[in-house]
This record gives structure tokens, C-alpha cells and sequence, in this order.
């Protein structure tokens, strides 16, 4: 009896080896893609020395708290950027999957043109804030513009990619709104 519960009880068979190379894919990393990396790690540095100083040392380094405001804000937009370009931004994909086909490319166009002037509107306001300011940050002698130039840059850059994507969508005649299953970036 015991011999019989022991066969029916075997282990489950281990998964398949799977190579640690094969589950790493890069091919989407551009050169653009190392500022966002750069100013993520400088954030990082930034932000232990602001807790190390402040708990460890019990003595905190005033600069660190600005700095590191700025710096996530450089990533956040540098980052979508990185996001407008890999076409990874939340959409409701809900309502294209019930619209007919010439619906559902219609509004895809809408939103495709409704992203350029938002991104473009959005580099213009920006710029015109980045000449209005003149500013110091309080920490180090440094214009307050230099922010608002490198979310101008980054809006700017998410308005050419936004161009190249829906130049791609209207070329191809379907955009991951439509797909769901198409392969999402311009590059």
C-alpha cells in the first residue's frame, strides 16, 4: 500500500532550464535612453546622501533635498520621453475593440494629433516659462530656467517622437489602439 501512495505521489517535474541570457532583451535600449539612466542613478546618489547625512551623520546637507527635487523631475519627463517613443503610455483600449475598423482608425488618428498638440503646446508654454525665469535655486548658484529648459527638451522630443508614430500609424493603417497585439515602438 505504501509502495502504491509513493508512485502516485511523485514530485512534479522541475521546469525546464531556462538560460539567464535568453530572458534579458535590450534590442529596445537607444542612445537617448542613457540620459534617463544617468539622471535615475545621480538621483539615487543624491537621495542616500540626503539619508545618510541625515540619519547616519545626524547632520543634513542642505542642498541635497533641492537637488534631488529637480533631478526627479528630469526623470519623470526625460523618462516619458523614453515612454512616448516605445509607445507605452496607458490607453483604454476597451472601446476600439467594439468600434468597426473605420471607426477605430479614425479615432486612433484623433488621439495620435490630439497627443502632437498636447506635447507641442506643452514644449511651447514650457519654453515660454524657461525665458520668464530668473531665478536662483537656493542651494547653488544655478538659474532656476535650466529645469524648465530640460522639460522643454523633453517635451520636445516627445513631439517628434509622437510625429514619427502616427506617421507610422497612418502608413501602416493600424496602431496598437487597434492592434492591442502590434508591435508598439517607432524604432
Amino acid at each position: 500500500m505504501t509502495e502504491k501512495m509513493s508512485e502516485e505521489r511523485e514530485a512534479p517535474a522541475a521546469p525546464p532550464a531556462v538560460s539567464d541570457d535568453s530572458l534579458i532583451d535590450l534590442s529596445d535600449i537607444r542612445p537617448e535612453d542613457g540620459i534617463v539612466l544617468v539622471l535615475f542613478w545621480a538621483l539615487a546618489c543624491v537621495v542616500f546622501l540626503q539619508f545618510f547625512s541625515r540619519y547616519v551623520l545626524n547632520d543634513s546637507i542642505g542642498w541635497t533635498e533641492e537637488i534631488a527635487r529637480y533631478l526627479l523631475i528630469g526623470v519623470t519627463f526625460v523618462g516619458a520621453g523614453l515612454a512616448v517613443r516605445k509607445n507605452s503610455h496607458i490607453a483604454v483600449e476597451f472601446f476600439y475593440r467594439y468600434l468597426p475598423g473605420a471607426w477605430g482608425r479614425a479615432f486612433s488618428t484623433l488621439v495620435d494629433l490630439l497627443r502632437i498638440a498636447f506635447f507641442g503646446m506643452s514644449a511651447w508654454i514650457t519654453a515660454k516659462l524657461a525665458l520668464r525665469t530668473n531665478q536662483k535655486m537656493a542651494s547653488i548658484e544655478l538659474g532656476k530656467d535650466v529645469v524648465y529648459w530640460v522639460v522643454f527638451a523633453a517635451f520636445l522630443a516627445m513631439t517628434a517622437y509622437a510625429v514619427r508614430l502616427a506617421i507610422r500609424h497612418w502608413r501602416q493603417g493600424y496602431s496598437i489602439l487597434t492592434r492591442p497585439g502590434a508591435r508598439p515602438s517607432i524604432d
